[in-house]
């Protein structure tokens, strides 16, 4: 049984065609599973880091997706970045936006959203910021609470980070608890598409946040990811998105809070165990680019020093128990006799 708020819908909005499509595609899908959409989400407006990159069509599209809301029964929400956006969007019988993590970096820019959103009927999702920042998130919701608005939800999409990962922004689960610490009463939910970046992890992390207690996702879907003009690798289409929300485990199904907390754990390292298989398969890949290097210039595949380097890395950052010293001693040497093995072929 579903009990948490659900989002979804294109990344952006690209022709009425392509959010129709989605919109008919997600109806259809999750009426079939039993489940349904609280809100339909696209970016009309999409401020881009690269400004070659593809924006949205504009405020073209907001009668779309007023066009949606009748047809469909469903809620539309749009990302807003400016006080003016606001009124096109009420001219739609749009009352849903959400602030962007690019917005949301910048104080001035909440704070005239808030100010124009004072004494109308908006629903807010307010974003974290792309840094790590907590007391800039809690300002953000609290410049929407001190404009009086009530109706108001946090996104969690993770952080920028500069650190190898398999994922596209750096989950940072604790800035989020943090959050939902200190206002329990206001619905925190997860965008897993911004986390992992790539399709094949949105399932495993929607599932850790629920476990977390998160109340809901936020997850792109368009009718044909491979043809979508933005951020296609991370967009579900419809059938896949239903049918991955019909295999979470929602809050209300948790027979214990030993069963609970087993399946959190289990999740987080299902999430740890497809980091570390994803990394392995790159290290080998640099192997194998170190093994031309040497080959092309007559260098001994053996490199003791380097090795001991690598040797000494792991262990300064390991666990100091006797169990694990040994686990991390044969790990090391299978990984190295790997390594000789491939550069000698």
């Amino acid at each position: 049984m579903q009990n948490a708020i659900i989002i979804a819908g294109p990344c952006a909005a690209e022709s009425r065609e392509q959010l129709f499509l989605t919109a008919r595609g997600l109806k259809e899908n999750l009426a079939a599973k039993g489940l349904a959409l609280d809100y339909f989400r696209a970016g009309v407006w999409k401020p881009r880091s690269n400004p070659g990159d593809f924006a949205g069509v504009g405020t073209e599209a907001l009668q779309w997706l007023q066009e949606i809301q009748q047809e469909f029964g469903f809620r539309v929400c749009v990302e807003v970045s400016a006080p003016e956006q606001l009124n096109w969007c009420e001219q739609h019988d749009i009352k849903a936006c959400w602030i962007g993590a690019r917005t949301a970096v910048n104080p001035f820019d909440v704070q005239a959203i808030a100010d124009a959103a004072k004494n109308r009927d908006f629903t807010f999702m307010v974003k974290n910021p792309m840094i790590a920042d907590l007391k800039l998130w809690v300002g953000n919701i609290e410049r929407f609470l001190n404009a009086g608005v009530t109706k108001l939800m946090a996104v969690h999409r993770g952080c920028a980070d500069s650190n190898e990962s398999v994922y596209r922004n750096n989950p940072s689960w604790e800035t989020a608890i943090d959050l939902k610490v200190r206002y329990p009463h206001i619905p925190l939910l997860c965008d897993p598409s911004h986390i992992a970046g790539q399709r094949q992890y949105i399932a495993q992390l929607s599932q850790l946040a629920l476990d977390y207690g998160f109340d809901g996702l936020m997850v792109e879907s368009h009718y044909q990811p491979s043809a979508a003009l933005s951020d296609k690798e991370q967009q579900l289409t419809p059938g896949e998105l239903a049918e991955m929300l019909s295999q979470l485990q929602f809050k209300d199904i948790i027979s214990s809070p030993a069963e609970h907390e087993l399946r959190k754990q289990r999740t987080l390292i299902h999430n740890i165990d497809t980091q570390l298989s994803v990394l392995l398969s790159k290290r080998m890949e640099i192997v194998d680019s170190i093994a031309k290097i040497k080959a092309e210039h007559n260098l001994p595949v053996v490199q003791p020093e380097q090795w001991n380097k690598v040797v000494r890395m792991y262990q300064d950052n390991s666990l100091q128990d006797d169990d694990y010293q040994e686990f991390i001693t044969e790990f090391l040497e299978l990984l190295h006799q790997s390594s000789i093995k491939r550069q000698r072929k």
